[in-house]
């Protein structure tokens, strides 16, 4: 069957903050295909590409995305009609020709993704196939461990905490049904824990609890407490992951933490004793995005028994990831498909990071929609992990729902740890 894009459309939408996002609907043979929502970051680091706001405070307290919409209805959907839209690799090359940015700048990578994306949605739909098969093809899929983050600091939530995201890791399971359980069961474990020492309070960005504590190593022990609480072995069943975020308390002295100003060496030192005493399996952004000595070593030191995951470090670009692999700065990397802004970019980073022997670990924004398109792609791309948050707050279990579903069908679990 010949399918080709016929128009495009885009609106404003809420995301899961209340801010201003844009989604966009594609078109073919003059019926509505596939649509796509993209979702925005907090903690962003300075090289991802950009997402354009409108900037008028008299409106969404400058966070407008009138111009991303227009420039999708106006430039990005004349250059997009007429061509096949089971032709993904044509379809955003045209895009990338369109912005002539390094960093999608003129267009905004919200525009991008969303049109790149609804496409790709619309590809799998005149197939009638599942994203994750359009997606994965011959290579089929694998179910993603997920890194489900149930204490949340940082950037994401209103608390003393300095590290964003602390996570459990349910790695010991045979099925992704049966880690999922295990992860949801240990969240409402450490509800209990968190309750019984009266420090239940609010809940962050992502869904996880946000209490005030003592230190960030409080964190790993509450967390240590609740996989036991719940009924499993901390390790050999459930690991844990922290995504540091150290971007955000990195200043001009040095990394402020723990009330504390460390340097890169001092901070190594840190995550070295946390990884001997708890079972940390993995630790995303431990320093700043451009501390490339720090990072590399962290991963000589405990990168043999420790995934070290760079997120603002490489901003799923391929430049940056081409001199971490040179730099042996880390040894996995986090994809977020908004960083880039084009859903063929996204997969190019990936087959990049995996032909080097780097983990991938497809992730959400702490600004999300129910858009569901990132768990497909962890499915299709065989990324084998997943950081889509709490398992709370629809923006996050729709994503974990979606999983739920494609395990029908792809029983494929390969935990990486």
């Amino acid at each position: 069957m010949d399918a080709y894009i016929t128009g495009l459309n885009a609106r404003t939408i809420l995301d899961s903050r209340g801010f201003p996002t844009v989604e966009v609907d594609c078109f073919v043979n003059g019926s509505l295909a596939g649509r796509a929502a993209v979702p925005s970051g907090a903690s962003t680091g300075s090289h991802e590409a950009v997402e354009l706001r409108d900037s008028d405070d008299s409106r969404w307290m400058g966070k407008g995305v009138d111009q991303a919409v227009q420039n999708v209805i106006e430039i990005v959907q004349n250059a997009l009609v007429g061509l096949r839209v089971d032709d993904q690799a044509t379809i955003d090359q045209c895009i990338l020709d369109l912005d002539d940015s390094p960093n999608k700048a003129n267009l905004g990578a919200n525009a991008t993704l969303g049109a790149s994306m609804a496409c790709l949605h619309a590809g799998a739909n005149v197939h009638s196939q599942p994203l994750w098969r359009y997606v994965g093809g011959l290579s089929g899929g694998c179910l993603p461990v997920p890194l489900m983050n149930i204490l949340n600091g940082g950037a994401h939530a209103a608390s003393n905490v300095d590290i964003q995201e602390f996570m459990v890791v349910p790695h010991g399971f045979d099925t992704f049904p049966e880690a999922l359980r295990a992860g949801v069961e240990t969240y409402h474990s450490l509800r209990s824990v968190l309750k019984e020492k009266g420090l239940l309070g609010g809940i962050g960005d992502e869904g996880g609890f946000a209490p005030n504590l003592p230190s960030n190593e409080e964190g790993l022990a509450l967390l240590n407490g609740a996989i036991e609480k719940a009924g499993y072995v901390p390790g050999d069943e459930i690991g844990i992951a922290l995504d540091v975020a150290a971007q955000e308390f990195l200043n001009e002295d040095g990394y402020h933490i723990d009330g504390k100003i460390m340097n890169g060496e001092q901070l190594v030192e840190t995550y070295a004793t946390w990884a001997d005493k708890y079972p940390i399996v993995s630790i995303e952004d431990p320093f700043g995005e451009d501390d490339w000595a720090s990072w590399a070593t962290l991963t000589s030191e405990i990168g043999d028994n420790v995934q070290i995951v760079g997120d603002d470090l490489f901003v799923t670009n391929v430049n940056r990831l081409s001199d971490g692999i040179e730099r042996r700065s880390a040894n996995a990397i986090l994809i977020k498909p908004n960083q880039i802004g084009t859903v063929t970019e996204t997969l190019e980073c990936i087959e990049m990071a995996k032909s080097n022997g780097f983990g991938t670990v497809m992730s959400h924004r702490s600004g999300e929609t129910s858009d569901n398109t990132i768990a497909d792609l962890a499915v299709g791309s065989r990324t084998g992990q997943i950081k889509t948050g709490a398992p709370a707050r629809s923006d996050r279990t729709s994503k974990y729902n979606q999983l739920l579903r494609i395990s029908e069908t792809c029983g494929e679990f390969l935990p990486p740890f």
